[in-house]
């Protein structure tokens, strides 16, 4: 039977196991997915630990861990168009991606340019999606100076690239160690650690930001918050209760296929680099989501599967 990395409820590293689990029928608008690549993010650890997705019921068996994969469509459920056994896809799966085989939905899925690789393309529907939906959403005019909290992770490297891509001066926070990877991606870097307002005004010229997109949360973004005179242009990825408490706003999340589409051109035309830095094979599925929960991984960290 296919083999997948799943948790059984609701708890820490422990509660994790790989398990032998038959395939899934696709169902109304479902691709059935020979998973080839799958990308490994922090929100997979959290959904372990008991957050659940709005709209999502509670833990009732087994749950397969990820939320992004690559792979070749294996058969079409009814009502399908434009997909067709054999086509490479990427997109969001419904069914968890850390498996030999996922269902995803055929409306946040889309074709994966023969030029990506399957790694390339897995690591594009949850932290790229998220970075281009955030720009998207604040707006800014070429020209603007954007913060970026947390710059060195999944979300931060692809809002980067594409904020740099779309005209805006970008000042990036991230550990010391990641100053030269923040830098690279044409951003100003400003460590962590206390002062952390102070010393972002005196990085920036004039000693203001137009915007912020946080990924860090916590005490970081109760701090980043007093460098805007409009909050409207604070928004969170990671706290959405807190981002309310000081007039920002969550990330709103577009999650369609044509968002996808656009990520890829994007990856295609060398804009936006996936910059995955470490790769798993599925039987050490446990490692890959380690060193993601750790929260010091640079770029991002997939899964492979082999066909």
């Amino acid at each position: 039977m296919p083999k997948a990395y799943a948790f059984t409820e609701h708890g820490g590293p422990e509660v994790e196991a790989f398990l032998d689990l038959a395939t899934p029928e696709p169902g109304p608008g479902q691709l059935l997915v020979a998973v080839r690549a799958a990308g490994v993010n922090p929100v997979d650890w959290k959904l372990r630990a008991g957050k659940r997705r709005p709209g999502q019921g509670p833990l009732t068996g087994p749950e397969v861990l990820g939320s992004e994969v690559a792979g070749v469509v294996e058969r079409v459920g009814p009502g399908v168009t434009g997909f067709a056994p054999g086509d490479r896809v990427f997109g969001n799966p419904v069914t968890g991606g850390f498996a030999q085989y996922t269902l995803v939905p055929a409306d946040i899925a889309a074709h994966q340019p023969d030029t990506l690789s399957f790694p390339e393309a897995a690591v594009l529907p949850v932290a790229a999606a998220t970075a281009y939906d955030g720009l998207r959403q604040l707006d800014l005019p070429a020209g603007a100076t954007l913060l970026i909290t947390g710059a060195g992770g999944g979300v931060g490297v692809a809002a980067t690239q594409m904020a740099r891509h779309f005209g805006l001066r970008v000042v990036g926070t991230a550990s010391a160690g990641k100053k030269e990877f923040v830098e690279s991606l044409g951003a100003v870097h400003v460590p962590r650690g206390p002062r952390l307002a102070e010393r972002i005004r005196e990085a920036v010229p004039g000693g203001r930001v137009d915007a912020v997109f946080d990924l860090v949360g916590g005490a970081d973004l109760a701090e980043v918050a007093q460098l805007l005179t409009d909050r409207q242009k604070l928004i969170t990825a990671a706290a959405k209760e807190t981002v309310a408490e000081l007039g920002g706003a969550p990330v709103e999340r577009a999650r369609t296929a044509a968002v996808l589409d656009e990520i890829a051109l994007l990856a295609v035309a060398g804009v936006l680099r996936p910059h995955v830095t470490a790769t798993y094979p599925l039987e050490r599925a446990d490692e890959a989501l380690r060193a993601v929960e750790s929260g010091h991984t640079r770029g991002k960290v997939v899964i492979e599967v082999t066909a």
